[in-house]
């Protein structure tokens, strides 16, 4: 066998070896390409939780919504949202997800009566948490 024979085998070898373990290296040529079978795990599913930190406010008094974001990017803005008649219309109250998978919000109503509130972010939304404005 000539040289740049042996180097090429040897090459063809190493790389096979590197590539697909010594199996590979002595596999037949169509066992070489066949697809591998790789289970990708899916992404957990994102979810919001969300407590007021009252249940009871005066018109316009402050308080806060607060909770942990699972399966959401730090930074991403969540938005409180408030039930009117049949709909859920999104305040102008929204905060940042920080690194910790937290966050929390300032929000002044004034509508009076029972207020229903969840935190959103796209399809992804809390349970709903009620404060009374009285």
């Amino acid at each position: 066998m000539n040289r740049a024979l042996r180097y090429a085998s040897v090459g063809v070898l190493a790389v096979s070896l590197l590539a697909g373990g010594s199996a590979a290296a002595f596999a037949a040529p169509q066992d070489l390409h066949a697809p591998s079978r790789v289970v990708a795990a899916a992404p957990a599913a994102a979810s919001l939780t969300a407590k007021a930190s009252t249940t009871t406010v005066k018109a316009w008094e402050q308080f806060r919504i607060s909770g942990t974001a699972k399966g959401i990017k730090a930074g991403t803005k969540v938005t409180v949202q408030q039930k009117q008649g049949a709909k859920w219309v999104s305040l102008p109250a929204q905060t940042p997800v920080n690194t910790s998978g937290t966050y929390s919000v300032r929000v002044k109503l004034g509508i009076k009566g029972v207020n229903q509130l969840r935190m959103g972010v796209g399809a992804t939304v809390s349970p709903v948490v009620t404060v009374t404005v009285r």
